[in-house]
C-alpha cells in the first residue's frame, strides 16, 4: 500500500502501512501535534514515513527535530533541501519551488543552526496560540 494524505488531512505518519497519527490543521501546528504524539508513542521516527502537503525550510527543521528520516510531500521548497540533506532525510515531492508562500520561510532563509531555528519557531507557535486563545 502507498501512503496517501486524505482530502481533510494536512500530514500523516505512517508506521508501515498503517497510518499512527493524522492532522488537518494548518501552518507548522500538524508537526509540533506529532512532537507531542512521538513523546508518548513506541513509534519509532526514523523507521517511518511522513507525509506533508507542503514542506518549506522551518517544516524540514521541525522534521529533522523529530528524527524522521523519509518525507514525501506534495510542495516542497528548494529553502528546505538543505536542511532536509544535512540532517539524513530522504524526501520526494510532486511539485518543488523556490519558496513556500510563509512569512516563516524568509525568517529562517538564512538561518544554518537547528537551534536557532528551533527558537524562532517557539516564538512564532507561542504568538499563533496566544491569537488563539479566547
Amino acid at each position: 500500500m502507498r501512503p496517501e494524505l486524505g482530502d481533510s488531512e494536512t500530514l500523516a505518519l505512517y508506521a508501515g502501512s498503517e497510518a499512527v497519527f493524522t492532522s488537518g490543521r494548518h501552518w507548522l501546528h500538524p508537526l509540533f501535534d506529532l512532537e507531542g504524539f512521538l513523546a508518548s508513542s513506541p513509534v519509532d521516527p526514523a523507521g517511518a514515513v511522513l507525509l506533508d502537503r507542503i514542506t518549506g525550510r522551518a517544516a524540514a527543521f521541525l522534521v529533522a527535530r523529530l528524527g524522521l528520516r523519509d518525507l514525501r510531500t506534495g510542495l516542497l521548497s528548494r529553502r528546505a533541501i538543505p536542511v532536509l540533506e544535512a540532517h539524513g532525510i530522504t524526501y520526494q515531492c510532486r511539485e518543488l519551488v523556490d519558496k513556500v508562500a510563509c512569512a516563516t520561510e524568509d525568517l529562517l532563509a538564512d538561518v544554518r543552526d537547528p537551534e536557532a531555528a528551533w527558537a524562532v519557531l517557539q516564538e512564532r507557535r507561542a504568538r499563533a496560540l496566544a491569537k488563539e486563545a479566547p
